[in-house]
């Protein structure tokens, strides 16, 4: 039987490798205070259908139950969080900082980067609209790839604001109508994707051309970079004195600029965000968007029928693309190495050179279990050398020899070979 197209098996070694990722998400969202929540795999298909407006329909593992109901495997977190937060907001403290680990499904084209199920992590504020919140979840993203061994030199998070981008153009272009700024945004979302010559001829309705809206957005990005431009002269108010406020009084104090760069060529989705937005991308752009994320106040409203409406923002990281750039750099991929080879199955292993004694063996391999240790032995008998080879390629890093010297035992090094006998009670504090 065949694996399904897009999907993976996870042999030990690639579920190690796995788990590293997902253990070091786990241990920064903590770090900066998120707490774990999760919800169903399956939801009704009508809760995403009222997220995205049908643009994911042709993406989804849909069908009918046996009670006739039309449910979809989850494709993404934001909705069932959504529901979760609507229906008990009242009972957590605000802002919310909630981040999952959870198991996707999109019905897509397999490719680089991108299969039909994946791994990703999703960090979201919910209950706090100042540019300290969005610089917050900007900070956890940066870090959540500095803890995988990546560098500045490996990645950059692109951060743009469509608040900026409807003052820009609204103003350069005297877009009112939300139908005209949409079909700019759709042009201006590839227009690093798009032949040049395609993207004038779709910007002619406009009155504007590339080379004028490259002009206007590097104007713009040089004044938002530069520290001292908003300390006199611009209200403070304005979006673009919020995104600066979010580099230079919330990153850079961090030490975090050198991971970021503004560009305002990112605008990600049109139905869906709403203010601050960014895409993590890889230095080398050999690979797809790492990570993405943004603001979405309007969302917990349109979810519960405008029953809560609070300020919300977050991203989503998958484990795919990550696990093809930590592969491709070097210091990443022996960073995993080293933690893999610490995380390994056995760490101690006790080897019966008698049979008699195998009762004491097996209390020996309880109590060091019961202090924490990683520990194997053999279920049967065997030869001694198969034992100690048996050890090896657990990749264990002592054995303990139980046989003729008891009530003594041997306590072996592996990798130095080194070899001590002592009591079993003193074994352990000699781990």
């Amino acid at each position: 039987m065949q694996l399904l197209p897009g999907f993976r098996d996870f042999y030990p070694e690639d579920c190690a490798r796995r788990n590293y990722i997902l253990a070091k998400w786990r241990e920064v969202a903590r770090r900066y205070g998120f707490v774990e929540y999760d919800g169903p795999v399956l939801e009704p298909m009508a809760l995403y259908e009222k997220k995205s407006g049908g643009e994911l329909v042709g993406q989804l593992f849909d069908f009918e139950d046996k009670g006739k109901r039309h449910v979809a495997m989850r494709p993404e977190m934001t909705p069932t969080l959504a529901r979760m937060v609507a229906a008990r907001e009242r009972d957590f403290k605000k802002p919310l900082k909630w981040f999952c680990v959870p198991q996707f499904f999109r019905y897509e084209k397999q490719q680089r980067g991108r299969l039909r199920e994946f791994y990703q992590l999703n960090c979201d504020i919910i209950g706090e609209a100042s540019p300290a919140a969005d610089a917050e979840l900007i900070a956890v993203t940066i870090d959540m790839l500095r803890a995988l061994g990546l560098t500045q030199h490996d990645f950059v998070v692109r951060v743009s604001s469509r608040h900026v981008l409807v003052d820009v153009f609204g103003e350069k272009l005297n877009l009112k109508d939300e139908g005209e700024l949409t079909g700019f945004f759709e042009i201006l979302d590839k227009i690093d994707r798009t032949d040049p010559e395609r993207s004038d001829a779709a910007l002619k309705s406009f009155n504007t051309s590339v080379a004028d809206i490259r002009v206007w957005l590097q104007q713009i990005r040089e004044q938002i970079l530069d520290p001292t431009s908003y300390q006199s002269g611009v209200s403070a108010g304005t979006h673009s004195a919020q995104m600066h406020e979010l580099l230079h009084n919330h990153l850079r104090p961090r030490g975090l600029m050198e991971f970021v760069d503004v560009d305002f060529t990112i605008v990600r989705g049109l139905a869906y965000y709403t203010g601050v937005v960014f895409e993590v991308f890889d230095r080398s752009k050999n690979e797809r968007a790492l990570a993405g994320g943004g603001r979405y106040d309007g969302l917990l409203s349109l979810m519960s029928d405008g029953k809560v409406n609070l300020p919300a923002l977050g991203f989503g990281m998958g484990d795919v693309v990550l696990a093809n750039l930590i592969n491709d750099t070097p210091a990443a991929k022996a960073q995993m190495e080293a933690w893999l080879a610490q995380e390994r199955a056995c760490s101690v292993y006790v080897v019966i050179a008698k049979e008699d004694r195998r009762a004491d063996a097996l209390a020996l391999v309880q109590s060091l279990r019961d202090a924490g240790h990683r520990v194997d032995f053999p279920l049967v008998a065997g030869k001694v050398g198969k034992q100690f080879q048996t050890a090896e390629q657990l990749g264990a890093k002592h054995a303990v020899v139980v046989g003729d010297e008891w009530p003594r035992i041997r306590l072996k090094t592996l990798a130095s070979r080194e070899e001590i006998e002592l009591d079993p009670a003193d074994l352990l504090a000699r781990l």
